[in-house]
């Protein structure tokens, strides 16, 4: 492979105009300097119009609309179709990369050109990109792979060769979460991934991510669908795998729900709660 070859950071904006700035300076003072940003956006109503008006003259910067706001999976899909680079990777608009984040990936797949696909690790932010925590290392034991390992944590920042995902069917288009997912089991099945472990991107926590919060059940359905998906591709039972996954998470949260149970059923017992409730029994709503 060139070992110096076009880096393509892909990013699919819909209404993070307040961020995507940070984003593209982020790419912009990378120790790695060939480089190119496509940008899909996918029908914004924020002020990522404005922010496109400032980035025309750059000729590292291809900004290309959607038109309507046509899902995570169409868009994703889209940035990938107009890359132009040897290897790819998803740069969420309100995320930054860390200044040596392109050359220590361009570094394992120069290394390891055997695989498809390199993870590495992120630094989860507050919304001021001050550090809150580190994400885990990925380990893979020697008889697993990424999909059978069963450890489907965030991968921010990941990495692709995309002539490997040219061997691919590509991201579904259909998908409104999960898209990830779906890229790094396909780009596996055509060659292994590795695993950098290194930190290379700040994972920013938004208001809007909270408040979307009650949506796990869409992102949910859409993550079962993708490894169901992958089920049949490979000839897996969905048994082992999606069906399992919505058992151990059913489990999880009658466990937690327990726990929970048990501290009130505490609580109401002890000496502060029976006082409590005889100290405010005159202006219980039963005594008005």
């Amino acid at each position: 492979m060139n070992p110096n070859p076009l880096f393509s950071i892909l990013i699919a904006n819909y209404n993070n105009g307040q961020y995507l700035m940070e984003a593209v300076e982020s790419v912009r003072v990378q120790s790695y300097s060939n480089w190119e940003i496509i940008i899909v956006d996918d029908g914004s109503s924020d002020n990522s119009g404005e922010v496109y008006k400032q980035l025309e003259k750059d000729p590292q910067i291809h900004v290309f609309p959607n038109g309507e706001n046509k899902g995570c999976g169409y868009t994703k899909r889209r940035c990938v179709d107009l890359a132009h680079g040897v290897l790819c990777g998803f740069l969420d608009a309100d995320d930054i990369l860390l200044p040596d984040a392109l050359k220590d990936h361009a570094g394992s797949h120069a290394h390891h050109p055997e695989v498809s696909c390199v993870f590495s690790r992120f630094y989860y932010c507050d919304q001021q990109l001050n550090i809150t925590n580190e994400s885990r290392k990925l380990n893979i034991p020697i008889d697993k792979n990424y999909f059978t390992n069963r450890d489907y944590l965030p991968e921010h920042f990941a990495s692709f060769k995309k002539d490997c995902y040219i061997r691919t069917e590509g991201i579904s288009q259909d998908l409104r979460a999960g898209v990830d997912q779906d890229l790094y089991f396909k780009l596996e099945e055509v060659a292994p991934v590795y695993v950098l472990d290194s930190f290379t991107n700040k994972y920013r926590s938004t208001p809007s991510q909270i408040s979307q919060g009650e949506r796990w059940i869409t992102t949910l359905y859409w993550n079962l669908v993708v490894r169901q998906r992958t089920c049949e591709r490979r000839h897996l039972s969905p048994e082992e795998y999606p069906i399992q996954d919505l058992h151990d998470l059913i489990t999880e949260m009658q466990n937690e729900y327990d726990k929970t149970k048990q501290e009130l059923i505490r609580t109401r017992s002890s000496r502060a709660f029976r006082l409590g409730k005889t100290l405010l029994h005159p202006f219980s709503k039963r005594n008005t």
